[in-house]
């Protein structure tokens, strides 16, 4: 038995792309769009609805007592695929161990959330923050204090955003 081979060149596609079907097809549908109402949202004045999980501007958390979360478990710092965390620990008279220095790049970090998911103890956090800026490469290097003070003043709003996402963790 031998097999037909199929023609690669056919009577109908050849006049389909010599009247420019597939051209006029594509025109047609510019065509419907074109004439809709436009949809833009005037960034500064307007805000268009964020995701719960949104990631955005990283936050140390503290306890209720105002001490730090932090426990230099280090565990953020491993599984940051970017390798924009920083931390350098040291234990306390009471035999606890703190972190003396949290450091994130975030001219390097990726938004990915590894961070936020190994810690234990909900620490580091990814806020709903995301006008930011830094007009030179090192005013996105964010330190321990410079985050702490990012989650001082956006409490209410990370553990309020930790509550509504809780039922999905």
């Amino acid at each position: 038995m031998t097999a037909v081979a199929a023609s690669p060149f056919s009577i109908k596609d050849f006049f389909k792309s010599f009247m420019l079907v597939e051209l006029f097809k594509g025109m047609a549908l510019t065509g419907r769009y074109a004439l809709r109402r436009k949809v833009t949202v005037q960034f500064p004045e307007e805000k268009t609805p964020l995701s719960p999980r949104f990631r955005g501007l990283h936050a140390l958390r503290r306890y209720e007592n105002g001490e730090e979360r932090c426990i230099a478990c280090k565990l953020c710092e491993a599984v940051c695929p970017a390798v924009a965390i920083t931390i350098e620990s040291a234990v306390r008279d009471d035999g606890t161990r703190r972190t003396t220095r949290y450091d994130i790049d975030l001219t390097k970090c990726i938004f990915c959330g590894f961070c936020e998911e190994s810690c234990p103890v909900d620490s580091i956090v990814e806020t709903h923050i995301l006008e930011y800026h830094g007009e030179k490469r090192g005013d996105l290097y964010f330190t321990k204090d410079m985050l702490l003070a990012v989650g001082d003043r956006y409490e209410q709003e990370i553990a309020a955003n930790k509550a509504a996402d809780a039922k999905y963790r």
